[in-house]
């Protein structure tokens, strides 16, 4: 039996709402009832009531939106449409953002007996700052607050600002906070945030401590969040111990987000210990705290203690799998990344866009095409959007595991690219010989304005390398410095020396080496080596041979190759001379290595090596392999003589 109406319309108006089950029990009992009619203050109740109740799921949002759509006449207040308004700002879902937010804006217009107020402003522009097209229907909306009077309310001020952070330009919302008469905590900690999430920390910290300073306002938690954020942008440590002292000594409370923020900052600071400190002080730790002393961990290298704090973890969500398995990719680590994602599959933990770039990386360092077409796979199934970190990690996997054909389809199938992507495109190309498609991508990315770096320079003097364009190698070895403002690292001189010493400028690239800003590495000598013993030019080979063997001394390689270029030069008295030495200081060539993929799992094999656990079967394999080849041999051999 339902209560009576009083009853109910103190249900439908108490602080939480029932459960959903309960409101379409009560939606029905109404309809019967007849007490949605127009004079009615039912229904714009129960159309609030939906819309506040369980925000993470779109069925009572829905619901909400349908009987607001329906009731006999429209609200006299603008509290139902606020009500649905601010569900749809929280909403996951952005389809339900883009389809209802504005159209449920223009039916309160439309009402004619209901008008926006102060509330609905600040849930409006917050919907807008996630909707698809957010910068027209932002402009929009804020050209109604000012036209209803609205722009002088500190709660719409807050939001537009808010708004012009996330979406527009951040000089407005530094204009609207000036200009505004009044200001309260949410006005600075906006602005400060946004600041930060534009990547301008030291903004940031001017307004915090312009806030510190005039002390009409007191920073609060989320005000520290902003500001350890900014120091974190900034590298800062000296600065991050000031905000943690400031934090201790002026009362803000320390809440758990905020305690993360500081770790954080330290880690980005290069302090593990004082991260550590602040972690064991926190009583109740989220995953995100967990999190962050793992990637602090991952940062320095130290995966053993990462792993550690990973399996002391009470609770897993997808962040802590994707951290740790970061740190064994940055760790080139690739086989313990690969490793990691199986056991992240038996825990039932659903990866995400993070997971499947960490997972085509570690294929990448490993040449594993196989797990890279599988993961490219699971994308495809599981309609993953091909976004430009996804697109690029892809093109870049194809690239190095050598199908080539596949990441240049990939990379005109990614719908959007960056200067990541161009740059990952040209340096698969150069690596695969396609010198002039190489070139025609560089001068394609430079026509869309995109802007190249270092590491787009070395794909597209590679390529240049490759197919022996000195003249193109010089354009862009030049462009670096003169257009881009880009300093050249030692790969950029090995990639050039290399290729004036192939097309035999022997007297430029040493003229190279001796104007190089820093001390060459065994590259850029090991080039210039090659190059002499290409062109026999034995006089410099020397040089840069002994240059070599004072790096490393250890080295059997350039013992070997200076050997090897004195007896093709005749001149043997020298060449026996440098096996003598490599006997008398003991030096022996390095084992070769190989791996090979088999079902997604990596295996290394080292020349000699008995510690595979399948040591026993592959040695018994390779014997009957040899036994084949000899076979087969013979009978060609006893073919051959029948023949003659």
């Amino acid at each position: 039996m339902m209560p009576p109406p009083s009853r109910l319309l103190a249900l439908l108006t108490a602080g939480n709402p029932p459960p959903l089950r309960r409101l379409l029990q009560l939606h029905g009992h109404l309809l019967v009832s007849g007490l949605l009619s127009s004079q009615s203050p039912f229904g714009p109740r129960l159309v609030s009531a939906f819309a506040l109740t369980d925000l993470a799921s779109p069925r009572p949002l829905l619901h909400a939106l349908a009987l607001l759509a329906s009731l006999p006449s429209p609200p006299d207040s603008a509290s139902p449409y606020n009500s649905a308004l601010r569900a749809l700002s929280l909403c996951a879902h952005p389809h339900l953002l883009n389809r209802h937010s504005l159209p449920l804006y223009r039916a309160l217009l439309r009402s004619g007996s209901a008008r926006p107020d102060h509330l609905t402003f600040p849930f409006l522009l917050k919907a807008c700052a996630r909707v698809r097209e957010r910068l027209y229907s932002g402009r929009v909306v804020l050209a109604h607050v000012t036209r209803l009077g609205f722009n002088s309310d500190v709660f719409v001020v807050n939001a537009a600002m808010h708004y012009w952070s996330v979406c527009g330009s951040i000089a407005d919302a530094r204009r609207l906070f000036d200009e505004s008469p009044v200001r309260d905590v949410v006005s600075w900690n906006t602005l400060i945030g946004g600041y930060v999430r534009r990547g301008l920390p030291g903004e940031a910290l001017e307004v915090f401590w312009r806030m510190s300073e005039e002390g009409t306002v007191r920073p609060d938690e989320v005000t520290m969040i902003g500001a350890v954020s900014g120091c974190a942008q900034l590298g800062d440590m000296e600065l991050g111990k000031r905000l943690h002292e400031f934090v201790e000594n002026n009362g803000v409370r320390c809440t758990v987000r905020l305690m993360n923020a500081v770790m954080d900052m330290y880690v980005k600071c290069g302090s593990l210990e004082l991260a550590k400190s602040v972690f064991e002080r926190i009583d109740s730790r989220t995953v995100v705290s967990w999190t962050t002393m793992v990637v602090g961990h991952a940062r320095l290298g130290t995966m053993e203690d990462a792993r550690k704090l990973f399996d002391e973890m009470p609770e897993r969500d997808a962040f802590p799998w994707n951290a740790l398995m970061a740190g064994y990719v940055q760790s080139k680590q690739g086989k313990e990344a690969i490793a990691l994602f199986h056991e992240m599959q038996e825990a039932k933990v659903a990866p995400n866009e993070i997971t499947m770039v960490n997972l085509l990386s570690a294929c990448s360092q490993l040449g594993a095409l196989e797990m890279g077409m599988w993961v490219h796979h699971y994308i495809e199934r599981h309609q993953l959007s091909l976004s430009v970190a996804l697109g690029t990690s892809l093109v870049d996997m194809y690239a190095k595991c050598g199908n080539i054909k596949k990441a240049i389809c990939v990379f005109k199938e990614v719908p959007e690219k960056n200067a990541l992507t161009w740059t990952a495109m040209i340096c698969g190309l150069a690596n695969h010989g396609h010198a002039d498609e190489a070139i025609e991508h560089f001068r394609r990315m430079i026509q869309l304005g995109l802007q190249p770096d270092e590491i787009t320079f070395i794909g597209v003097l590679s390529a240049c390398c490759h197919a022996g364009l000195v003249e193109e190698g010089r354009e862009f070895f030049s462009l670096m410095h003169s257009k881009y403002h880009l300093k050249r690292k030692m790969k950029h001189y090995s990639c050039m020396i290399d290729l004036l010493g192939r097309a035999g400028h022997l007297d430029e690239a040493e003229k190279l080496v001796n104007s190089m800003p820093m001390d060459p590495d065994a590259v850029v000598w090991g080039a210039l080596f090659f190059a002499c013993r290409m062109h026999v030019n034995v006089t410099l080979g020397e040089k840069a041979a002994m240059k070599l063997v004072e790096l490393d001394p250890s080295d059997s390689g350039i013992y070997v190759l200076l050997a090897n270029m004195y007896a093709e030069a005749n001149m043997r008295k020298k060449a026996d001379k440098v096996r003598a030495v490599m006997r008398h200081l003991g030096v022996e060539k390095v084992p070769g290595c190989s791996c090979i993929e088999l079902n997604g799992v990596v295996h290394e094999f080292i020349v000699k090596d008995k510690s595979h656990v399948e040591t026993n079967a592959i040695y018994d394999c390779l014997h009957e392999i040899t036994l084949q080849i000899r076979h087969t041999t013979k009978m060609i051999d006893i073919f051959a003589t029948g023949i003659v």
